[in-house]
């Protein structure tokens, strides 16, 4: 284990083992091998929270739009912090991500979807994540259209497997 790692759970434990010794200061003293206790439970939390690998960030999403009414799909690549047009919808990525290859495949985008109105504000419609792996989890109700994740664009020269 690093250096920086064993300072932040030592770090953390510390500040956690005073919280418990103010809380039970009135009661009764905490012995040691209770100390020894939550500082093990402590660091085996902290550790495994440490064992997940990071999820891969992208540059852009690949979203899948139908319109309902003329069951037309369209396949939109849509850069970080970018704004396409798609009919009267207005899509917004503000991140992608992407689990490592090692672990459970999953692509999880945070959108920002709004609807023009003519001569009036834009409607904000759905503001949240996406899950490619469950697309109904959190949806965009709308009648007309359907938004929902494909994948994330790892590099400007990557071309995704669901982009045309």
């Amino acid at each position: 284990m690093g250096k920086q790692f064993l300072a932040q759970v030592i770090a953390t434990n510390r500040a956690a083992l005073i919280f418990f010794f103010k809380q039970r200061n009135g009661a009764s003293r905490m012995t040691f091998k209770s100390c020894v206790s939550v500082l093990s439970f402590l660091t085996a939390l902290a550790v495994a929270g440490n064992a997940v690998a990071e999820n891969n960030v992208g540059v852009a999403a690949v979203l899948r739009t139908l319109d309902k009414v003329t069951a037309r799909t369209l396949d939109l690549t849509i850069g970080i912090d970018e704004t396409v047009s798609y009919g009267t919808l207005n899509i917004t990525v503000r991140k992608c991500l992407k689990r490592p290859p090692e672990e459970t495949p999953e692509t999880s985008t945070f959108l920002e979807i709004d609807e023009r109105q003519q001569d009036e504000e834009p409607i904000p419609l759905f503001m949240g994540w996406m899950f490619a792996s469950s697309p109904a989890l959190n949806a965009l109700e709308h009648p007309v259209y359907d938004v929902w994740v494909i994948d994330c664009k790892m590099s400007d020269g990557e071309l995704s497997k669901g982009s045309n």
